[in-house]
């Protein structure tokens, strides 16, 4: 099925209550954020391109690009550029010696337009034939195969199960993620939640605000569609197509799930979650995501 056809699937997806709930996955269901990272991507990013003797650097890059910073849960090819980026200011790799990857054809991609993934990439590597750009779908594909081979099983946050409970009886819901779909349905499958919500929809659908809108225009006043995340890049989806927000804030997501049960999905029914209330929230979740490195901000 071509991405088009699954795209019509979303937007036929049948309307059964007055309110949709769009929810994301990695680092927000379940805990696989810091081993994605730090135990497959993170490694091959210092294999493909050969950057072994500054590997704590790229390493620390990483960390802040994909985790602790405002830039937690970003389409994987806008954080390798940003990675790229932070390292080349990053101290001490310039005078390492270490050649570092070129970024021209890696930046023309990410600032395309297009849905960024594999099959685009594949489609560009294909009519331009760079070879960085090739280099670039190497290390993806090998990204996806490690996690696909070697990536332990990680259970969803407890609260969240409890979450989807709520979410089934009262509202119209999907997965929206930046991550492939065959990954997603192998990780939903595997731990058997994957009929706890309405569809599952992953990076070849487009970005995550896209995927909103597909699911809920035309269906759903937009006070009546509420986005669940842990990054700011979910807070940035939910704002382009006009939705509410709910932070599943990092290293707090069991006691954000409790307190989405017990007390924002409950006023989000009632039609109480104002913006008033989520500027709240969402202020919290921002002041504890910083834009800027902490190696440039102690200079």
């Amino acid at each position: 099925m071509g991405v088009v056809d699954l795209r019509d699937e979303i937007i036929q997806l049948p309307k059964q209550h007055d309110t949709f709930v769009g929810i994301d996955s990695d680092g927000c269901v379940f805990d696989t954020m810091n081993e994605k990272q730090k135990v497959h991507f993170h490694p091959l990013i210092i294999s493909h391109w050969h950057l072994e003797k500054i590997a704590d650097a790229v390493r620390a890059c990483a960390v802040f690009s994909n985790l602790t910073s405002r830039f937690r849960g970003s389409n994987r090819f806008p954080a390798l550029l940003r990675t790229f980026e932070f390292l080349n200011e990053y101290p001490g790799v310039k005078e390492s010696g270490v050649e570092l990857p070129r970024l021209d054809a890696l930046r023309s991609y990410v600032n395309s337009g297009l849905p960024l993934g594999n099959p685009s990439l594949r489609d560009e590597v294909e009519r331009t034939h760079d070879p960085d750009l090739a280099s670039l779908l190497e290390w993806s594909l090998q990204v996806n195969k490690s996690i696909d081979t070697k990536m332990r099983p990680v259970p969803p946050f407890r609260n969240a199960l409890r979450a989807f409970t709520l979410i089934q009886s009262g509202s119209d819901s999907m997965v929206v993620s930046q991550t492939p779909v065959a990954a997603l349905l192998r990780e939903w499958k595997y731990h058997q939640i994957d009929s706890c919500v309405d569809w599952i929809a992953g990076q070849e659908h487009g970005t995550k605000a896209e995927q909103l809108r597909l699911a809920a225009d035309g269906k759903y006043p937009m006070n009546r569609v509420l986005m669940i995340g842990d990054g700011v890049g979910d807070l940035q989806a939910a704002r382009k197509a006009g939705t509410r927000f709910y932070p599943i804030l990092p290293t707090e997501e069991e006691e954000s799930w409790m307190r989405f049960c017990e007390e924002a999905y409950p006023r989000f029914l009632n039609g109480n979650y104002d913006a008033e209330y989520e500027s709240v929230l969402v202020t919290d979740f921002e002041n504890r995501l910083p834009e800027i490195p902490p190696w440039k901000s102690n200079t």
